[in-house]
């Protein structure tokens, strides 16, 4: 196994390791660079980011209403903040290894808390949609350096066990959004959903400020590949937005296609280009590492089955149960509970075993979950389906975890950043296929389906439009119900319209549990980072 150099960068008063070879709690180093305090430090500012992913959904609504923004307009909060995130992403991992992960962690936490504070006091779409691209964009630097600095402080013995806890706060975070965001909305504001992310901001940067220390491989990046970040933020890019508005152009657009084409060519052109410059921005090297690529493939699959499959469970919830928000959100709770208790043991099993049986166990058990969910049904208990919950949450937290230590642990120390970015943009673009790819198989059944159980409940017959237009809302789940319909004739539309779309989530679910097997065989070429003992700063100077 190979090792890297590190130099810490500290204050004047700051007091060095004494004992860099083993810097596990009690043993005199004090707060600054202790690493369970830095797990506590990053986890704060995570946790902001993480949130957002969700959170900002339930209070969509209440900014439409109350700054009466149109239905294109609110996708574009929520767009314009995942497109900034997912495209600098890797380049902002880069800017940790060249500059610090420290700086790096820092800057993001304060842009980020102060584009929350001014989406608070916007009074305009135009001016949410611009923060929002600023908190993508600071989100963006935070996520990497977060796992660069795990990755720099902790021994390889316990890096499992803080990554575990790490995504322990991604996943609860994620998960208790929909929670915490009725709770705002429905008893103060929509503006307060953004507000809450300033005081987490402020703690995160007091206690980064007295805690974290800068680990600095010797060999880090001294320069950087404009032309790469260039190409490399075109590719991405032009994947995310075909994803995107794949839905509106429809998959056999030629509009879609254009820009899958191009960016396809721009990956091309980026990886040709990458293999000419002295300091590429992703060295192609990387990717000889069999692990480290079956990871960030296994975390793109993980991640379309757990969002694609989630995606759809919130309209269940909602929209067929008729749940409120927090309702809906607290039935999600034995996903959230099972990451959290999970996440933390599959660090530990990880260690002991290594990360191969785990994630395909993991994964084994996210299609077994994915199954079960197909199973629903419009009048499903919910015992039922707090069972599948919880065997979908047990799946991911070794997923999570593993995937994560493969990816980060693979890759030398000086570029722990640019895998941490890898690590983030593989989840994302994962979410946002499986969101994209479910839909379409959503939209397809629903499209199939709806006219024969419309005609087989006796209802009017509907022209072209209104059939599409009423495909649209099966599709979310919503009863499309026009003003004044009857009572008798209101019953069977929603029965219909639950019916249907049962079937296209159903089949959605399938597909999810079947990319989840083949994520199993994916999981058989990982094994435990060859460079993760390079971290801890094991030879400080």
């Amino acid at each position: 196994m190979t090792s890297q150099t590190t130099v810490d960068k500290t204050g004047p008063g700051d007091q060095a390791p004494a004992a860099p070879s083993d810097p596990t709690p009690g043993q005199g180093r004090g707060l600054r660079g202790h690493p369970w305090f830095t797990l506590l430090t990053v986890a704060v500012g995570v946790m902001m980011v993480a949130l957002d992913g969700t959170i900002v959904a339930i209070a969509n609504p209440a900014i439409a209403d109350d700054l009466k923004a149109s239905f294109a307009e609110v996708q574009w909060i929520t767009n314009a903040y995942f497109l900034a995130l997912a495209v600098t992403l890797i380049t902002a991992g880069k800017l940790g290894d060249r500059f610090g992960h420290r700086q790096t962690f820092l800057i993001g936490v304060v842009g980020f808390a102060a584009a929350s504070g001014a989406i608070g006091l916007s009074d305009s779409v135009a001016f949410v949609v611009t923060f929002r691209v600023f908190q993508g964009l600071f989100g963006a630097l935070l996520m990497p350096a977060a796992l660069g600095l795990l990755r720099a402080t902790f021994p390889a013995e316990k890096l499992n066990m803080a990554i575990g806890i790490w995504g322990m706060v991604i996943g609860a975070s994620t998960a208790g959004g929909p929670i915490l965001g009725g709770f705002l909305v429905e008893n103060v504001s929509w503006q307060s959903v953004f507000w809450i992310n300033v005081p987490v901001g402020v703690l995160a940067v007091a206690l980064g400020v007295g805690i974290l220390l800068d680990h600095r491989a010797e060999n880090a990046p001294r320069s950087f590949d404009i032309p790469g970040i260039a190409l490399l933020s075109g590719a991405m890019f032009c994947l995310v937005w075909a994803l995107i508005k794949a839905p509106e152009w429809g998959w056999g657009s030629g509009t879609t296609w254009t820009f899958v084409a191009a960016s396809l060519v721009l990956f091309a052109l980026f990886a040709f280009w990458e293999t000419r410059v002295k300091e590429p921005l992703i060295p192609l090297g990387l990717f000889r590492s069999v692990p480290l690529s079956a990871g960030v493939v296994l975390m793109v699959l993980m991640a379309i089955a757990f969002m694609g499959g989630l995606f759809f469970v919130t309209f269940y919830l909602q929209n067929v149960h008729g749940m409120s928000p927090i309702d809906a959100g607290l039935h999600l709770l034995p996903l959230t509970g099972m990451m959290i208790v999970g996440s933390p043991l599959a660090g530990a099993l990880i260690t002991k075993a290594g990360p191969r049986i785990p994630l395909a166990g993991g994964m084994a058990l996210t299609a077994i979950a994915m199954y079960g969910m197909s199973t629903l049904e419009t009048d499903t208990g919910s015992a039922v389906m707090s069972l599948w919950f919880a065997l979908l949450g047990l799946g991911l937290a070794p997923v999570m975890v593993g995937a994560t230590e493969v990816i980060v642990g693979n890759a030398p120390l000086e570029l722990s950043g640019v895998a941490g970015g890898l690590q983030q943009a593989a989840m994302q673009i994962g979410g946002s296929l499986g969101t994209a790819v479910l839909g379409a198989v959503m939209a397809s059944k629903v499209d199939g389906d709806l006219p024969g159980n419309w005609a087989d409940a006796g209802l009017p017959p509907l022209t072209g439009t209104q059939l599409d237009q009423a495909s649209e809302a099966v599709q979310v789940g919503v009863p499309p119900v026009a003003e004044g319909t009857p009572p008798e004739i209101a019953a069977k539309i929603a029965t219909v319209a639950h019916d249907t779309f049962m079937s296209g989530m159903s089949l959605a679910s399938l597909v999810a549990a079947g990319v989840a097997a083949v994520a199993v065989l994916v999981a058989f070429l990982t094994k435990r980072g060859e460079n993760a003992e390079a971290g801890a700063g094991a030879a400080h100077i």
